[in-house]
């Protein structure tokens, strides 16, 4: 299955900006990815975990060219929420919390205007936009979603809130954890998973003819539950699947259905063990 995109206005998306003398050490000690060597200009893929490791938001950690802020590119619909929780954890931390309204974009090349990063995540998923001008020729947010689909990445709809771990969901794959960053929200239960080597659930994209089964459907392997399906659209949906289970026919309300591994998730996939006999 592909997928292609042209320049992308992301409605789902909106901007905290947090700036300030303590910015970076305030969001160091929060979220899962590295913000102290984080140069002007440029983006990370992180997330904001719960104590117990799971994963409450994703966001995109865009530093200012000035190097005096960043802005925190976060689903529209939690936006409020991850403001106020932020202004929680500030203390008497010197920083300011402000919700920004740039424009966020996504295109296959950078625009001629605006701030234009590389996506942190897969080169595939070309540049993310911030307060640029719409070009005339434009598509709507459901393209890029598409082809997110056909790479076969996960999105907000598909950890939810407080649900995922973020390694299920593929954080550690698509850099959005520095293991080697020091402590962060939820870093214990983080770690361990990742020490472990092995992880049985993974999100991985699931292939069919027709329509997506509603999200909550289960994956089967023969009379086994093999997953959950997540999120999807026409012949693609994402799933959460156990690893161990993948074998012979699968399938979802009685659909046949493939889970298709792209390379970028291939390894992680070989590394569980098959029960034996």
């Amino acid at each position: 299955m592909t997928a292609s995109f042209a320049f992308a206005s992301l409605e789902s998306r909106a901007l905290i900006a947090v700036s300030g003398p303590d910015w970076r050490s305030f969001l160091q000690g929060l979220l899962t990815q590295d913000v102290e060597t984080l140069g002007p200009g440029e983006a990370r893929f992180a997330a904001l975990l719960t104590p117990q490791g799971r994963l409450l938001y994703d966001m995109f950690v865009v530093a200012w060219p000035d190097g005096m802020g960043v802005w925190l590119d976060v689903a529209a619909e939690h936006r409020a929420a991850i403001a106020f929780k932020l202004t929680l954890y500030r203390l008497r931390a010197k920083v300011e919390i402000a919700e920004a309204g740039e424009l966020v974009a996504a295109a296959p090349a950078p625009g001629a205007d605006g701030l234009w990063v590389a996506d942190p995540r897969l080169p595939s998923l070309g540049f993310r936009g911030y307060g640029a001008s719409v070009p005339a020729e434009t598509q709507g947010e459901d393209a890029y979603e598409a082809h997110r689909m056909a790479l076969g990445v996960p999105g907000p709809a598909d950890w939810g809130s407080d649900k995922a771990y973020p390694i299920e969901a593929d954080f550690d794959l698509l850099n959005g954890i520095d293991f080697k960053k020091g402590c962060f929200v939820g870093q214990e239960t983080t770690s361990r998973m990742k020490r472990r080597g092995t992880l049985k659930n993974r999100m991985a994209p699931l292939e069919f003819d027709g329509p997506a089964p509603r999200p909550g459907a289960m994956l089967m392997a023969g009379e086994l539950r093999a997953g959950e399906v997540l999120s999807g659209r026409e012949g693609r949906a994402m799933a959460l699947v156990r690893l161990d289970r993948l074998d012979g026919d699968l399938s979802v309300e009685g659909r046949p259905v493939r889970v298709i591994f792209p390379e970028w998730l291939e390894d992680a996939a070989k590394l569980v063990e098959k029960p034996q006999g």
